[in-house]
């Protein structure tokens, strides 16, 4: 029977990430099986506590958002210990990307029974964040500056936050000149954003590259091109669906290292919690992570 390590977010999805582990510790141990829980400080300590675990033999649970799991499964990259994921955040996206069940049973049958599953990690490469690795997304330009906002919101939540953050980035954009070097082959464009994407789905179920899949060993690269601000705004809706592909304002290529540059300080995110500005090195880590799902 597993032995499991919940890292828990106290705050995640700004209410308390223990509150969605009780019905799951209720049902994990009735199985049988042994559950201890830690809590982080920050994400510093999450990715501490993570690799503690990991080291002992025991799955370790990242209970959380994005912010988290990116945290604790760059951690836990290129070593034997295995994640399992406690969705409990805002946005819950890479989550998504591996199919979890929303439902407590569902999801504790998956944490116990189903075999580790190899999924590709991002190792970011910059002045600011030296070989940090995460799990979904590394995005450049105006999806950061509305990421950041989302977090700043206090009253809105989930899909919300992301909207009303995208909504207030883009009103005061201005296109940006992006070098994009991918797998040494160099694309400049002028443009709103540039996402290299392990997962489809970002901003709390948008699906930013619904082509990506978590084990194919690549990054999908979206690059959205300059528009006028209406069309923009309509984009934003079709990310709901995947739609936005098929307009000609959208490119998509695909590359193991990926290199984003721009002619300013244009910030770039990744996973929720990143923060900083290019440029920025990012590169496929095929199968370096395993992940019960």
């Amino acid at each position: 029977m597993r032995q499991f390590t919940a890292v828990v977010n106290p705050t995640a999805g700004g209410s308390t990430g223990a509150a969605a582990l009780l019905p799951l510790a209720r049902l994990l141990r009735e199985a049988g099986a042994g559950l201890e829980t830690e809590y982080s400080t920050s994400l510093a300590h999450a990715r501490e506590l993570a690799r503690r675990a990991g080291e002992r033999g025991r799955v370790v649970l990242a209970v959380g958002g994005d912010g988290i799991v990116g945290g604790i499964g760059g951690a836990l990259s290129g070593t034997d210990a295995v994640l399992g994921l406690v969705p409990a955040g805002r946005g819950n996206d890479f989550a998504r990307a591996l199919g979890l069940p929303a439902g407590q049973e569902e999801l504790a049958r998956v944490l116990l029974d189903r075999d580790p599953r190899a999924v590709d990690t991002i190792e970011i490469d910059s002045a600011v964040h030296h070989r940090t690795v995460v799990l979904g997304s590394v995005y450049a330009g105006v999806d950061a500056l509305a990421n950041r906002h989302a977090n700043a919101s206090r009253l809105l939540s989930g899909a919300a936050s992301y909207y009303a953050g995208g909504l207030r980035a883009v009103a005061g954009w201005r296109a940006a000149a992006y070098r994009v070097t991918v797998d040494g082959e160099l694309h400049e464009r002028r443009g709103y954003t540039v996402v290299a994407a392990n997962s489809g789905f970002y901003g709390s179920g948008r699906a930013i590259a619904p082509g990506a899949r978590v084990d194919d060993g690549l990054l999908d690269v979206v690059m959205i091109r300059d528009a006028p601000r209406r069309l923009f705004f309509a984009l934003m809706n079709e990310l709901k669906t995947g739609a936005h592909v098929h307009r000609p304002e959208v490119e998509i290529l695909r590359g193991r290292e990926i290199r984003i540059e721009a002619d300013r300080d244009v910030p770039y995110g990744a996973d929720g919690e990143v923060d900083a500005v290019l440029p920025v090195t990012v590169r496929i880590r095929p199968g370096a992570l395993k992940v019960l799902c």
